[in-house]
């Protein structure tokens, strides 16, 4: 898995005009190809009568589906561009649809390619991007006494608490960095005179 990676920081709509034609790049992240998939349709319904409706998106850690259309324009003039911006930006996990509504002038290849592509990399920089980092779950178990100083102590350090139950004991959800859990079960013991528990779970990615 990779330790991190960017994504676009919300959803959102950025409009940009060249040469009278109207570029409107709607930007989202998608967890899944499906969720890219249903925002692409969303977008298309909601521009049924635009000239095109062009799409790319990027998805895993590692980039490892990445799709992009053209809808109807000359040949690698749109969706390719499109991608190559959210490759260049590192963006993972995002879906991009441009909507072009024609103004009456043509761009030629090279200011489709421009148009597209500028058209995401001004969303995006509108829009802002976040870093999500690969972190392993952790859960600390400890007694009603000492839970209150404990989540002081991890959220007065930056831990990324999760999740709290209350029951016969404390049961607190936290996310480590693979580098970090063996610091943290010394400090752990040490902060609870040994009598937390510590069980690790699975990995996950959390916002940084």
């Amino acid at each position: 898995m990779q330790d991190e990676y960017r994504t676009v920081a919300r959803a959102g709509v950025h409009e940009t005009e060249v040469n009278r034609s109207r570029f409107l790049c709607a930007l989202a992240p998608a967890a899944t190809e499906r969720e890219a998939r249903d925002f692409i349709a969303r977008v298309r319904k909601e521009h049924a009568d635009a000239t095109h409706n062009c799409f790319a998106y990027v998805i895993g850690a590692d980039a490892a589906v990445q799709k992009a259309s053209d809808d109807g324009e000359p040949g690698g003039t749109a969706g390719a561009p499109m991608l190559q911006m959210l490759l260049r930006r590192d963006m993972r996990y995002v879906v991009a649809v441009v909507t072009r509504y024609y103004g009456g002038v043509k761009l030629g290849a090279g200011g489709l390619i421009r148009a597209y592509g500028g058209s995401v990399g001004e969303a995006l920089d509108t829009l802002g991007s976040l870093t999500r980092r690969r972190f392993r779950l952790a859960t600390v178990t400890v007694d009603h006494q000492r839970a209150g100083k404990i989540q002081n102590d991890l959220r007065s350090t930056g831990r990324q608490v999760r999740d709290v139950r209350y029951g016969e004991a404390v049961t607190i959800e936290i996310g480590l960095p693979d580098t970090e859990v063996e610091p943290f079960r010394v400090w752990l013991a040490d902060a609870t005179a040994g009598t937390a528990g510590l069980e690790l779970g699975g990995e996950v990615y959390g916002d940084v």
